[in-house]
Formats: C-alpha cells, sequence, structure tokens
C-alpha cells in the first residue's frame, strides 16, 4: 500500500505543477476561467470525502479505492481528447472528488490495517508521498521546459499510468479487518478476515466490548435481546444514534462537528507555504524570485527527516492534543517571521521567510500527526467509516477557502494581516486543545471497581 501511495503522489506531483500550465497555454483559457475551474473543483472534492466514507461502509475499502484511481485515469483521458470548458469543468470536478475519495479511502486502509500503531504509518506515509512529490514535480519540469504541446500531453498520460500501476498494486493488497469498523486484526489473526472471525466483508454482526472494556480498537457486538434477535449496544463517545442500522451519525454529533469546524484553520498551513509565501515574497519583499522553489524544498527535506520522530512525540490522542497546542505556538511564530520579512533588504527578507518556511512545516508535521489521530480517536469505533470522511473535509474546504483568506484578507492587510492570522492560529489551537481532552476524558472507560473485601466471620457461642 505505501508504493501504491508513492506511485499515485507521484504522478499527482506531476500533475500539480503541470496542469495550470496545460490549461493556460495548451486549452487557451483566461485567468477567469481558470480561477472558476479549479474553484469547481475544489467544491467537489469536499464531497469526496463524506461520500467515501459512507461507502466504506457497505463495500470493501480496496474495491473502492481502485475504483477512484480507475475514475481518475478515465478523467485524465478525458482532458486529452475534449477542449470545451463545460467538459474540462467536469473532468476537473471529477477528478478532485476521486482524489479526496482516494485519500479518506487510504487513511481508513491504514487505521484499519495499523491499529494503534497509525501514527507510525502516518510518517511512514507523508515521508512517501513527499518523496513522490518531489519526483513527480521533477518529471514535470522536463515537460515543462521542453514546452510542447506534446509534451504536456505527456505528463497527462504519465498522471493517468500513475494510477494505474497504483490500482494494479492495491489489487495486490489484502482487504483490511473490518467493514464499517476501523480496527486492527487481533494477534494471531490474518489480515483478511473480519474481527468477527469471518471473512472480511461478511455480514457477521459486530461484537461489543464487554461492560468497563475500552473501545479503543475493539470492534463491538451486538447484544441478544430477550427475544433473541440481536441489537446492537448504545453509542460511544455520546455520539447519537443515526438512521435505521442504530449506528452513530457525524451529522447530528455536535461534539466531532466542532472539532472538524476547529480543524479548519488547523489546516492553513498549506495556504500558507504554497500560496501565501511565495506571493509576500514576490509583491511585498526585495527578495529574489528564485527563492521561492527552496520553499518546497526546506519543506520536503524537513517532513523526511522529522516525520517519524514528531510522529513518535506525539503518538496517541494525548500526544496529538499536545501537538495541537504546539500547532498554534509554530503558526504565530511563522506569521511573525513573515511580517519581519518587510523591514529589511533581500538578505534579511530571504533568511525570514526561509525561517517562517521551516517553521510553517514543522507546524504542518504536528498537525498531520494531531488531525488524523484525533479524527480516529473522537470517533465511535463501529462508525469511524462515515465520521472519517467527515473529518476529511476539513482539508478540502481549507484548499478552497484558505487562498483567498491569504490573499483577500490577510496579505491586504500587510504585516498586522499576519500578526492577526497568527494569534487567531494560537487561539483556535487553544481551543480545539480543550475541546477534545474534554471528549477523550468523557470517552474514557470508566476504572474497573474495586473487589469488595470478604466479610469477616462472625463466630457465636453457643447457649
Amino acid at each position: 500500500m505505501l508504493l501504491a501511495q508513492g506511485v499515485d503522489r507521484t504522478g499527482t506531483g506531476v500533475w500539480a505543477a503541470a496542469s495550470v500550465l496545460y490549461f493556460t497555454y495548451v486549452c487557451r483559457m483566461d485567468a477567469g476561467s481558470l480561477g472558476l475551474l479549479l474553484g469547481v473543483g475544489a467544491v467537489a472534492g469536499i464531497a469526496g470525502s463524506p461520500l467515501a466514507g459512507r461507502a466504506a461502509e457497505r463495500l470493501p475499502v480496496r474495491g473502492l479505492l481502485i475504483a477512484c484511481h480507475l475514475l481518475r485515469v478515465g478523467t485524465m483521458g478525458l482532458l486529452l481528447v475534449v477542449d470545451r470548458f463545460a467538459a474540462l469543468l467536469a473532468a476537473v470536478a471529477l477528478t478532485c472528488l476521486a482524489e479526496r475519495g482516494a485519500k479518506t479511502l487510504e487513511m481508513l486502509f491504514a487505521t484499519r490495517v495499523a491499529g494503534e500503531r497509525r501514527s507510525t504509518y502516518q510518517a511512514l506515509f507523508r515521508s512517501v508521498a513527499n518523496a513522490g512529490y518531489a519526483v513527480g514535480a521533477g518529471i514535470a519540469a522536463i515537460g515543462l521546459a521542453v514546452g510542447t504541446t506534446t509534451a504536456y500531453r505527456a505528463l497527462i498520460v504519465a498522471n493517468a499510468l500513475s494510477f494505474v500501476l497504483a490500482a494494479v498494486l492495491i489489487r495486490r493488497t489484502e482487504e483490511p479487518a473490518g467493514h464499517g469498523l476501523v480496527v486492527a486484526a487481533r494477534p494471531g489473526e490474518p489480515t483478511g478476515a473480519s474481527p468477527a472471525g469471518g471473512p472480511s466483508g461478511g455480514s457477521r454482526p459486530a461484537r461489543a466490548p464487554s461492560p468497563g472494556a475500552p473501545s479503543q480498537g475493539a470492534p463491538l457486538q451486538a447484544e441478544p435481546s430477550p427475544g433473541g434477535t440481536p441489537v446492537v449496544g448504545p453509542s460511544v463517545h455520546g455520539a447519537p444514534d443515526g438512521g435505521p442500522s442504530g449506528l452513530p451519525s457525524p451529522w447530528r454529533d455536535r461534539g466531532y462537528l466542532l472539532f472538524v469546524l476547529l480543524d479548519l484553520p488547523m489546516c492553513l498551513d498549506d495556504s500558507v507555504l504554497n500560496v501565501g509565501l511565495p506571493l509576500w515574497l514576490v509583491h511585498r519583499t526585495d527578495a529574489p524570485h528564485a527563492v521561492v522553489p527552496v520553499f518546497l524544498t526546506v519543506n520536503t527535506v524537513l517532513v523526511v527527516l522529522l516525520q517519524l520522530r514528531v510522529s513518535a512525540w506525539a503518538e496517541g490522542p494525548r500526544g496529538a492534543t499536545t501537538a495541537v497546542r504546539w500547532y498554534g505556538v509554530l503558526m504565530l511564530g511563522a506569521c511573525v517571521l513573515v511580517a519581519l520579512s518587510t523591514g529589511g533588504g533581500a538578505w534579511t527578507a530571504s533568511i525570514a521567510l526561509l525561517a517562517a518556511a521551516a517553521v510553517v512545516t514543522l507546524a504542518e508535521l504536528m498537525r498531520s500527526v494531531s488531525s488524523w489521530e484525533l479524527a480516529v480517536s473522537l470517533a465511535p469505533p463501529r462508525a469511524r467509516a462515515s465520521y472519517l470522511g467527515v473529518a476529511g473535509m476539513s482539508q478540502s474546504v481549507q484548499k478552497s477557502v484558505g487562498p483567498m483568506l491569504l490573499t483577500g484578507v490577510v496579505m491586504a492587510a500587510g504585516p498586522v494581516g499576519w500578526l492577526a492570522l497568527g494569534a487567531a492560529s494560537t487561539g483556535l489551537s487553544a481551543l480545539q486543545h480543550r475541546a477534545s481532552s474534554r471528549r477523550l476524558a468523557a470517552s474514557a472507560p470508566p476504572p474497573a471497581p474495586a473487589a469488595p473485601e470478604p466479610a469477616a466471620a462472625v463466630v457465636r457461642s453457643a447457649p
């Protein structure tokens, strides 16, 4: 699976580096049409996460993930043969929908297989993903240097082939344990077996833990009713039951929706690194434009070097809440550095912005650990697929709103806007830390009652 994800991200890196220029020079699209195209695609991507999570409760994750890759193969092929704006709009929207769905399904797959070691898997995945993006950007640079229509189309074909290869690799993996559950296989149990002991994806009812047993990573049992019909036990984590199946609904769980809402600004580091820093350097400082590509280099190197260490430091739900608090502090530091970059010459601006890129990357490392771990830990075990689908919307929404927030509000206000963004990030991260800690404490299993001491024997004398 890690190899499949690396291949997928390599193709995505190719397309990310070439897409804007392809639509501009090959499709002859003006700036307004291009903005509409990318905006609609980002909005379509928002729906990909909850749809994938919902489908994963009913269908095997592996098959759904393969379908997402094959859908993107089709949309890439469509881009090669159409030139009407409406057709291009549909192709880009479907691509973004499948991309976000695939990322959610990858998270579900990893959580089911890795279990309590999901933070380590996430660290490995991010290292592989960043290496894939870097390789993809290098491949795209070759095609962009050639600059012909044939070269651009060859890059699209390379992206489509990466999806084909990723689908083949996923086909060779085993379906993870669980169907609607997000759990790891029990010791000695084959990966392809369901927690209930039947084949993966079977219809046997899930089994609930005994009273007082921890719910983390443990499948739920159906409790027999007096009439002998299995009845699903009550929801955990305080989540309301919803729907005829009795599974908790994330859309009715106010506590989880609050987590997702607060997670939106926790993803702004992506827009700051890819949009805010380059535009600020170009329009507000005297730093050379050649510094812009170094931002991505700094980000890639730090992620590869530090991701495993940060994941080990912030392992588990409690570690994730600590990482949330540090996220706000680091974002404040990065925003202060950006605000200070306008006070000197080219060297001062370059050093300040490169330092800001490094600090933003540290914030990204904190967010990558905390967002996923808390999304899993705060969700009821028997409905985590749909819950994680809703949690995955935060990154999609940020990609739609984040660039507009930075360009229309933060950068328009100048250095003061960056300071305000840093202060807001710190305050919201503190609020997220408090809310998540309370939900974790409320969902913790009660301590086992102490065994009563045996009553002292009373010896009575015979009358």
